[in-house]
């Protein structure tokens, strides 16, 4: 966990930016049911042998939904209004209402940001890709467990001109805003 803490305060404050200009939030967390009817044996096997999905390791069981380990770190926790999906896959479209969601409120464009980079992250925003989505992903608000898995994510989703989505400082995301909504 600690290599993925410098994207926390990064994430934090992608949301604090958001709220402060009332755009839209969506929360996603890998978790599955209680009975993992929605895990896969194949993926439920894959994994070092004594952590597994649905194992009980120190925050409950594993990716399993309502166990302290699936919940949202407190300095990102969603707050009223705010939507959480649970996902029982490594992007949040499979098998989850975010696509439809998205739709009812007209949203066409999606600031990424989250754990890990080359993994939930990099899933969500090729599915986005394939559904039409323009997306950007905040490379400070993004960390893998393998820091050159992350540089290696954030160079093919912006390769040969985004041909999956941009990429951008929280920065400069943060510049963007603020100057277009003055």
């Amino acid at each position: 966990m600690t290599l993925l803490r410098p994207s926390v305060k990064a994430c934090a404050r992608l949301l604090e930016l958001f709220r402060a200009q009332e755009m839209p939030i969506f929360h996603t967390r890998e978790a599955h049911r209680q009975d993992l009817s929605d895990c896969p044996p194949s993926k439920r096997l894959r994994g070092r042998p004594t952590l597994r999905i649905g194992d009980i390791g120190p925050m409950g069981r594993i990716l399993v939904s309502g166990e302290a380990g699936t919940e949202i770190t407190p300095e990102c926790y969603p707050r009223a209004g705010e939507v959480v999906i649970d996902k029982p896959g490594k992007g949040a479209f499979f098998k989850t209402s975010l696509s439809e969601q998205l739709t009812v409120r007209e949203i066409t464009h999606l600031v990424v940001g989250g754990v890990t980079t080359e993994v939930c992250v990099q899933s969500t925003l090729r599915e986005a890709n394939d559904r039409g989505y323009e997306c950007l992903l905040v490379e400070d608000a993004t960390d893998s467990y393998f820091p050159d898995f992350k540089q290696a994510t954030l160079e093919m989703i912006r390769a040969q001109n985004a041909i999956v989505g941009w990429t951008a400082s929280l920065k400069a995301l943060e510049n963007g805003l603020l100057n277009t909504r003055n």
